[in-house]
């Protein structure tokens, strides 16, 4: 194949001259330096430029200097799929059911930190996201399957640490998503549960000592999201976030119930400890906003949350800021 490659090469260079391809029939990806992309069949190309034949816009001549890679795609995976579309993989904070192509790489740049995110194969995808501080330090992973022509799924999972600040803290989180739609109009139906485990330290008045209790909570996660593209420039985003109310937690405390001996005149103490169980509260994010797809490689995202806690609505003046960038 490389042989062919490099013999096509120096042929079409010596002649300079329009050359038909016998693969013409065949679906292209053919990406420019500013991240433009076309997906279409190549019916021709020479020294100069080549002559794509994309399904939305017709012939297409482009030049061979504005071209940064030419591949061979899969046309069932991509027909629904521009440069434009790359972020449509992300709401606010969570994730859907579409895919991430490969070599698709992007940041998601937040005020309280970085998330990026890696397409490691088509279909598959990582990413790591943090706060500027590293705490905490999270990873994540999704496989993405196709079920029909508007209908998608993904398997994923997160897991953290504390990092530096926090090493006993750690939190996993199993998901799956199904979304409806396509990357420009969508909605999202997410389910998974989150398990955290961290240690809190107490106090023995009895040995003067201090000793650490181990804790796990887990809870079933729940989100409703979705996108509507308005035009070429914007779309209204909605997400969610719902937490209902976690599993109970035992944590030990001491009560003391000692005495003033008249005899002695000094107190006597009698620490006594008991068992105390709490239950987490519940927690309900609402994100909606907008998205403003200022080229292929960017994008800016704005939006408001409703916070619902503890069985009352928090106010939560800050509003969400958010700027994709394709690495």
């Amino acid at each position: 194949m490389l042989l062919f490659l490099l013999t096509f090469f120096f042929f079409e260079t010596a002649i300079s001259q329009e050359v038909s391809l016998p693969e013409s029939s065949k679906i292209f990806l053919v990406t420019k330096n500013d991240g433009t992309e076309f997906l279409g069949e190549i019916l021709s190309r020479d020294a100069r430029e080549i002559l794509i034949k994309t399904e939305k816009i017709g012939e297409v001549y482009i030049p061979k200097h504005e071209i940064k890679s030419i591949k061979e795609v899969n046309p069932k995976f991509y027909e629904d799929f521009s440069s434009e579309e790359l972020f449509a993989t992300r709401y606010f904070i969570t994730t859907n059911g579409l895919p991430i192509k490969k070599g698709e790489n992007y940041i998601q740049w937040n005020v309280y930190g970085p998330d990026f995110q890696f397409g490691i194969a088509d279909n598959f995808g990582v990413g790591v996201m943090t706060s500027w501080a590293a705490i905490p330090i999270i990873a994540n992973a999704k496989y993405s399957i196709r079920l029909g022509e508007k209908t998608s799924m993904a398997l994923g999972a997160l897991a953290g640490t504390g990092s530096w600040a926090l090493p006993d803290f750690g939190l996993i989180l199993p998901f799956a998503s199904f979304t409806f739609g396509n990357r420009k109009n969508n909605i999202n139906f997410s389910a998974g549960y989150g398990a955290i485990f961290y240690t809190r330290e107490n106090y023995n008045p009895i040995t003067y000592a201090s000793f650490d209790e181990k804790f796990s909570e887990g809870r079933v996660l729940l989100s409703i999201a979705g996108m509507a593209k308005i035009n070429s420039k914007f779309s209204l985003v909605f997400d969610s976030f719902i937490s209902p109310f976690g599993n109970e937690v035992a944590r030990t405390e001491w009560e003391d119930k000692g005495y003033y001996d008249q005899s002695k005149e000094e107190y006597v103490p009698n620490w006594v400890s008991k068992t105390v169980k709490e239950k987490s509260p519940s927690l309900a994010l609402i994100l909606p906003g907008i998205r403003w797809q200022m080229d292929a490689n960017k994008a800016f995202q704005f939006g408001f949350t409703g916070c619902y806690y503890d069985g009352e609505f928090v106010p939560f003046p800050i509003p969400m800021i958010q700027l994709y960038r394709k690495l």
